[in-house]
C-alpha cells in the first residue's frame, strides 16, 4: 500500500444523496480531508484514478454496480490495486463482515454512522491498514 504518510484525499462512493452529503460535509470540515463523492460504482471507475484517493469508501448495496462490484473493478485499475477500501452498510453479521474483508476490504463502519466520529474513525482504519 502507498504510504504517503498522511491521510489527504478520500473517495466516497454511496448512492443515497443525504447520507453522502453529510459524510462528505463532516469529512471535510471537521475531518479536513479532500472528498470525492460519486453517486454510483460507474462514475467512481471514471474518476478515481485521476482524484488518487488514500482511501475509499463504498456503500454495498448501490443499484447498478453494487460495492463488492464497484471495489472489484477499481481494483483492476493499477493505480488503485492497492488503496486501502471500506465498505459501510447495515448488513453488520459476523460473517457478513468476514466476507467483506474476503473481497479486499480492510474494515467495515456500520450504518447509520455517528458522523462526527468518521473522521477519527476512517483515521485509525487507515493507520491499521499500515497505509
Amino acid at each position: 500500500m502507498k504510504n504517503t504518510g498522511i491521510l489527504e484525499r478520500i473517495l466516497y462512493v454511496e448512492d443515497d444523496e443525504d447520507i453522502g452529503d453529510i459524510a462528505r460535509l463532516t469529512l471535510e470540515m471537521v475531518g479536513g480531508f479532500t472528498v470525492l463523492l460519486c453517486a454510483s460504482g460507474e462514475q467512481a471507475l471514471a474518476e478515481a484514478a485521476a482524484f488518487a484517493p488514500d482511501i475509499i469508501l463504498l456503500d454495498v448495496m448501490m443499484p447498478g454496480m453494487d460495492g463488492p462490484g464497484t471495489l472489484a473493478a477499481l481494483r483492476r485499475q493499477p493505480a488503485l490495486a492497492q488503496v486501502p477500501a471500506v465498505f459501510m452498510t447495515a448488513k453488520m453479521q459476523p460473517q457478513e463482515i468476514a466476507a467483506y474483508k474476503a473481497l479486499g476490504a480492510v474494515d467495515v463502519i456500520a450504518k447509520p454512522f455517528d458522523p462526527m466520529a468518521l473522521p477519527e474513525q476512517i483515521r485509525a482504519i487507515w493507520r491499521a491498514a499500515g497505509a
